[in-house]
């Protein structure tokens, strides 16, 4: 079964007498284990589509199951629980909390979660030790780099062991070299753990790290790359 299953999913927004399909009729499926790219330009949907699959939007027409679980039929109370415990999300500023360690940031999902103990602090201490940050643990985020800060919002988007990772272009503010770091970083995370992952990004040569390239135009799902030696030609395309 896939963990992350959109069925002809829509968003409309209404504005008086006017309507905008920011996502028309998308299907697709995401297998445990499996790395996907979401591109497109501006506009056509990306970011609409994965405030979906994070449960942060209801779609208007069409399904989003994660898990195998319905996420239209919840309530925002289940919505929120849902969230907190399956999903993991990285955003484009990373929204680190500013007063809280690299550590004590990360840490805060253990927290929410009701995880707050030693095997599961000790397995967060390995995260982040994988993630080259144990000199940093405890540094405020205005002590550290750009790509450090990334990686701590990495490290707290999967430390609850959320079945779906998905990250909204969070290599946006980071150089290449930095940039590719962060995605390899993702990369590894999903493959090696068994989740799921989504990446919005405008950067095109981040798809070689991916297992699938879906490629939206218009709010639509305009093509789909799942073949190796494609996703490498795309990627050096552009």
């Amino acid at each position: 079964m896939p963990i992350i299953e959109a069925q002809s999913v829509s968003k409309v927004y209404e504005s008086g007498e006017n309507s905008v399909r920011a996502v028309d009729k998308v299907t697709f499926l995401v297998q445990a284990g499996e790395f996907v790219a979401l591109v497109g330009p501006s506009g056509s949907g990306k970011t609409t589509m994965l405030a979906m699959l994070a449960a942060m939007l209801n779609p208007s027409e069409g399904k989003v199951m994660i898990d195998g679980e319905d996420l239209s039929r919840y309530k925002e109370s289940q919505r929120v629980k849902f969230r907190r415990q399956k999903i993991g999300f990285t955003f484009q500023s990373n929204n680190l909390i500013p007063y809280l360690t690299v550590k004590e940031n990360v840490e805060l999902m253990l927290r929410l979660n009701g995880r707050y103990n030693k095997s599961e602090r000790e397995r967060v201490g390995d995260l982040l030790l994988a993630l080259g940050l144990e000199q940093r643990l405890n540094y405020l985020p205005s002590q550290i780099s750009g790509g450090q800060r990334q990686r701590v919002a990495i490290a707290r988007s999967v430390a609850h062991q959320p079945r779906v990772v998905l990250a909204d272009e969070p290599t946006a503010n980071l150089d290449t070299e930095r940039a590719r770091q962060v995605v390899q970083i993702f990369a590894e995370l999903v493959h090696n753990q068994d989740r799921c992952g989504i990446i919005v990004t405008h950067d095109l040569r981040m798809c070689q790290f991916v297992d699938k390239v879906f490629q939206m135009e218009d709010g639509k799902l305009a093509r789909m790359i799942d073949d190796r030696v494609e996703i490498e030609r795309f990627a050096s395309e552009h």
